[in-house]
Formats: structure tokens, C-alpha cells, sequence
């Protein structure tokens, strides 16, 4: 299983090369940390400076906005079964 680096970590690798200058061949080896995957994260950096790495607890706009909608339907439909209920409970007539 491969490892896990949090948001902040990959930031600071990828404006090392970006900003820095270091050469993303040696911080690979000195960190033992795939090229490929530098070179990713470095993609990344370059393109979406300041929305950041995804994952992790970083969602894109896009599926920040699905995730709330669809939370927001759940809700609506607890809601909606709990006024069905309260409605059987309040118009049943007393016999």
C-alpha cells in the first residue's frame, strides 16, 4: 500500500521546485518519494495555486456542491417522512 501525504506536505514539495528552484530528481531521492509523484503534485501546484491539493478533505468546487446538495436532499426527505407520520398521528378520529 502506498503511503499518504497530507495537503500542507505536498505544498511545500512542490513550491520547493516551483518557487525554490530544487531539482524534483533529488528531492525523490532524498525523501524517497516516487518522481512521478512529485512531478504530479507539482502539476497540481502549478495549475490550482490557490485552491490547493484535493483530497484529503479538499473538495473541488464541483463536488463540494453535489455533496451539500445531496445532503440537503436527505434532509428533506427525513423531514418529509417525519410530517407523514405527525399527519397519521394527528388526523386519526377518536372512536
Amino acid at each position: 500500500m502506498g503511503k499518504h501525504f497530507d495537503n500542507e506536505y505536498k505544498m511545500q514539495i512542490a513550491q520547493l521546485v516551483v518557487d525554490e528552484g530544487k531539482k524534483a530528481t533529488q528531492l525523490a531521492r532524498d525523501l524517497d518519494i516516487p518522481i512521478g509523484t512529485i512531478r504530479n503534485w507539482i502539476q497540481v501546484y502549478k495549475s490550482k495555486k490557490n485552491e490547493g491539493f484535493v483530497g484529503s478533505g479538499n473538495l473541488s468546487p464541483d463536488v463540494k456542491a453535489v455533496k451539500d446538495l445531496e445532503k440537503q436532499i436527505k434532509d428533506l426527505q427525513e423531514e418529509n417522512a417525519i410530517l407523514k407520520k405527525a399527519m397519521h398521528i394527528f388526523t386519526k378520529s377518536p372512536m
